[in-house]
């Protein structure tokens, strides 16, 4: 009997005309957003041209305007500092369509800080509305002059007079700003409308819709159809009967719907008609939904369509240096994407966030965290429910929230959690970020051992909503290889959220245009302020990506298999696709251009999610004659997910094919001058102190090639004890032999020219007899450190990892392969008016060789040692740091540094709370150990090769 009614009710409304069918109008006052906004005029009451009216564009934040005064939001740290607290008043005319007067009529603000007073043609629209994260909406029907030019004046006071409202919002870690930073403009509906909707559908295709109306009666009915997204599909419908509530719970079933996830994000057009008694259909709501069920099971997990998910998350500001919290759709997309690239897949902020970013993260397939405002103060009760139905009716409907957040860190009002409840058909769980409560450990920056009763010996889900904070070059990568395997290898971890996605530095328009993160507070992100990436965005890209390898290094044994691990949470790698290259890379002295030798593609096997398996690639015939392995695998779309690269030569193999055969027919001289010995060749001369054993210049041709005062042992000590000096062959040699750590340096002039060092160190327990300890307890850096002016320097040129530098704890997401950057002296995260990345200075792992670029003073240095790391001079501390721990470790004596160990970046925590990876090493030296042998040359020679083309 059902049935039948179901196919009378639809055989009646394919007879229905569609005369009087209206969907919603929009028409803006304002601009869309940053790049696009309408001229107001603004009268602005203290600080920058004030006083006079003049025009501002909207939308904007009126500090980005050049009105008022900018104030950081931990201004209350200084006892005497106060807020700026200006106000302005705007005023814009505007015509309203004279077809719109049988038309309900609302003027719709979607976001304006902070308390806000609206008059249409001089006549209040309603209260004034407080809070300035929110959209808010007045019926102004009866107020306005249908096709005659109207006048909105709006009030704004930057700073509340809910002194809970200023708690919650306006003593915080960001910028203060002021003003309509987000669209206004009118919506007109009929008479008889949906106000809104509210859906809770689930994976079943069960379709629950609350339904807000508007001047229905008895006889009323509504059709729903439903379409895929971007589908030509004709869309289904079912039609249901209406009484004359204002609120109505529908439910409908859909059978055959692709269910909602962050790596399948299925998204259907619900298309709601509202049909008469006479079967007309009187208005039309369109909204985007996705199917998708979320429980929160305790002790256990969040689970999304009955699969566990981990959150591999970002905390995010709404926020561009140019618009301050005015944003736009192209940068919600253009975040949403870099953000995915870091193979992330969840994101939350501290404050709705724009409805555009929304939108995107439900197109692309990002989970979010939607907080209710609170960053440490929190709203009263009265001001509190209003923002939160405010929020809830707003957000609710996007699919990609999967979870509520009542304040962060102390700013929640216990009073409203029941509240969200009673607002949120979807039932959605709610947390108190940082807390431990309502089941989920919510912890922010947790030690690598998470403390007592906290995941590792603890029985609640544990997922820390802030963690591994990103600033400066802290950037959030240093330690999360460490972080993500240990929290990941207990079941109750249901994944993080870094701290935080990009800079917080505003153009001050009041400086110039130059860019301020009010010192150290707001440089705490992954990428820069204009999303330049910093090297933790590619650590972070590879330690998430959705395929890991497992430990792998190619020996003449390598068959073309790879053992690998499916990191999605609902994807099979048969959806993945994955190629291998082939790289020959030569050394300066065989030409230095890269070489593709050879690709194509590599089998993925049916991994599913969880699971390990064997990938395979058909070795080529020329495969060892490479000399870098680069894989690269791409999603279901063809979109990059990662690239990964193995070294096929070691160093010493590597080299021995680089040498070339001997052309000089001059053997070396060594000359023997009292305080000094020089070993010379081919116009290179290398002159060694006889008190220290050091290098203490080069000479080419005549000129001082100011490289030398070493080596300087690093992390150990040594004495000199003895120099001698022989010929081995056709070479030169100076043989320097050492107490302490140091047992022997052996230097070696080919008749070309090229300069050989040899050391060896940490073979004898008691350092030849040496008087003390002779190296550090705690291994910070270990190696040999030389001097070399900066001011030489214009680039590098290497062949190792890259681009970026390395921290101990930081080392994934750089890759093998010949790399080139000018010299810059960039300050991670400080220098935003000279941001060049990747920075010059800096640690770099896994030197073949390097080229230091000079126009007088170049020269090429190879290793045949591997896991050696290539120090280039000492970047600059960070000038705002609070404390000698918020940066980097001291960098060794000198400028260009050979070492086997570098030190870690702490993340926030001090290096002591991080992991294995970022501690200290320790030295051991056992009877018989053959110590530690580098092996360098150093090619000073005036050739072309020695710089790059």
């Amino acid at each position: 009997m059902n049935k039948l009614r179901t196919l009378c009710a639809l055989a009646a409304y394919l007879c229905c005309t569609l005369i009087n069918a209206q969907n919603t109008e929009k028409l803006y006052l304002s601009g869309t957003g940053l790049g696009d906004t309408r001229t107001w005029d603004f009268y602005c009451s203290a600080g920058m041209n004030s006083g006079k009216w003049r025009k501002i564009e909207v939308p904007s934040q009126w500090e980005q305007q050049g009105f008022g005064e900018y104030t950081y939001g931990r201004f209350y740290l200084n006892k005497e500092a106060q807020p700026s607290s200006e106000n302005g008043l705007y005023r814009y005319k505007f015509k309203v369509p004279a077809e719109w007067k049988d038309k309900q009529v609302s003027i719709v603000f979607e976001g304006v800080m902070t308390d806000t007073e609206v008059k249409i043609n001089g006549v209040s629209a309603g209260a004034i509305h407080q809070g300035g994260f929110y959209t808010f909406s007045y019926d102004i029907t009866d107020k306005l002059k249908f096709g005659k030019k109207n006048e909105l004046e709006v009030q704004v006071w930057k700073e509340s007079s809910n002194k809970s409202v200023n708690a919650a919002e306006r003593r915080a870690d960001w910028w203060l700003f002021g003003g309509i930073y987000r669209p206004v403009y009118l919506k007109a509906v009929p008479a008889a409308h949906i106000e809104r909707i509210a859906v809770n559908a689930t994976a079943d295709g069960t379709l629950t819709t609350r339904l807000h109306t508007q001047g229905n009666t008895p006889g009323y009915t509504v059709a729903l159809s439903l379409a895929p997204v971007g589908s030509q599909q004709t869309a289904s419908k079912q039609i249901m009967p209406l009484n004359a509530d204002s609120v109505q719970t529908l439910t409908t079933f859909w059978q055959g719907v692709r269910p909602w996830e962050c790596e399948h994000p299925n998204l259907y057009t619900l298309t709601l008609e509202l049909l008469n008694p006479q079967k007309q259909v009187v208005h039309i709501h369109e909204e985007r939904i996705g199917f998708r069920t979320i429980e929160f099971r305790p002790q256990d997990g969040f689970y999304v369509n009955g699969t566990k998910v981990i959150m591999k998350g970002v905390n995010r500001h709404c926020f561009h240096p140019d618009g301050g919290r005015t944003t736009n759709k192209q940068l919600s997309l253009q975040d949403a994407l870099l953000i995915k690239e870091m193979n992330m897949n969840a994101v939350r902020s501290h404050y709705p966030p724009d409805k555009h970013f929304l939108d995107v993260c439900d197109s692309l397939g990002l989970f979010y965290l939607d907080e209710f405002t609170g960053w440490h103060g929190r709203y009263d009760d009265e001001v509190g429910i209003k923002l939160l139905r405010e929020m809830i009716d707003t957000d609710a409907n996007h699919p990609c929230i999967f979870l509520w957040s009542n304040g962060n860190e102390g700013g929640w009002n216990k009073k409203l959690d029941k509240y969200f409840s009673e607002f949120d058909l979807q039932q959605r769980h709610v947390i108190h970020a940082w807390a431990d409560f309502n089941g989920v450990d919510t912890h922010h920056y947790p030690a690598y051992q998470t403390g007592t009763g906290r995941l590792a010996n603890g029985y609640k889900v544990f997922m820390p909503t802030e963690f591994l904070h990103a600033r400066y070059d802290q950037g959030a990568g240093s330690g999360l290889e460490d972080f993500w395997s240990n929290y990941r290898s207990n079941p109750l971890f249901a994944g993080g959220f870094i701290w935080a996605f990009a800079d917080e530095a505003v153009k001050r328009s009041d400086k110039n245009g130059i860019l301020d993160s009010d010192g150290s507070n707001g440089p705490d992100g992954i990428v820069g302020p204009y999303r330049e990436k910093e090297g933790s965005f590619y650590t972070i890209r590879e330690v998430w990506a959705p395929i890991q390898f497992k430990p792998l290094r190619i020996t003449s044994s390598f068959k073309g298999e790879f053992l690998l691990s499916n990191d999605y949470l609902f994807s099979n790698l048969k959806e993945c696709s994955m190629t291998y290259r082939i790289y020959s890379t030569p050394s300066p002295l065989k030409g230095g251009k890269c070489a593709l030798l050879d690709s194509g593609k590599v089998d993925l096997p049916t991994i599913a999610p969880g699971e390990t398996g064997r990938a395979r690639m058909a070795l080529p015939a020329r495969f060892f004659e490479g000399d870098i392995l680069e894989l690269e695998a791409c999603d279901r779309n063809g979109k990059s997910i990662c690239t990964w690269t193995w070294p096929i030569k070691y160093t010493a193999a590597y080299f021995a094919q680089q040498q070339p055969a001997i052309s000089a027919s001059k053997a070396p001289v060594i000359e023997n001058a009292g305080a000094h010995v020089i070993l010379s060749a081919n116009g290179i001369a290398a002159t060694f102190d006889t008190a220290n054993g050091m290098l203490k210049e080069i000479r080419r041709d005549g000129q001082i090639i100011p490289f030398g005062n070493g080596p300087l042992p690093v992390g150990m000590k040594a004495d000199l004890k003895s120099i001698t000096t022989r010929t081995d062959g056709n070479d030169a040699l100076l043989i320097v032999k050492y107490t302490g750590a140091l047992d022997t340096i052996i230097w070696r002039m080919t008749p070309d020219g090229l300069l050989g060092m040899d050391a060896l160190m940490l073979n004898r327990g008691n350092g030849g007899k040496y008087k003390g300890e002779f190296f550090d307890k705690k291994v910070y850096q270990l190696g040999l450190t030389f001097s070399y002016p900066e001011k030489e320097a214009k680039g590098m040129r290497w062949l190792g990892r890259g681009p970026y530098r390395v921290w101990k704890n930081r080392i994934p997401g750089t890759n093998y392969g010949i790399w080139q950057k000018d010299y810059n002296n960039t300050i991670t995260g400080e220098s935003f008016e000279s941001l060049a990345y990747p920075e010059f200075k800096g640690y770099h792992a896994n030197l073949y060789w390097a080229t230091i670029e000079s126009d007088t003073a170049p020269f090429t240095v190879y290793s045949e040692t591997d896991g050696i790391y290539l120090r280039v001079f000492t970047p600059q501390q960070p000038g705002q740091g609070t404390s000698e721990e918020d940066s980097m470790h001291p960098f060794p004596e000198g400028d260009i540094s050979f070492l086997y160990d570098i030190p870690a970046m702490r993340s926030f925590k001090s290096i002591s709370e991080h992991g294995p990876k970022s501690q200290p090493s320790s030295i051991r030296i056992k009877s018989g150990d053959d110590g530690l042998r580098m092996k360098l040359w150093f090619d000073f020679r005036n050739m072309h090769s020695n710089v790059a083309e």
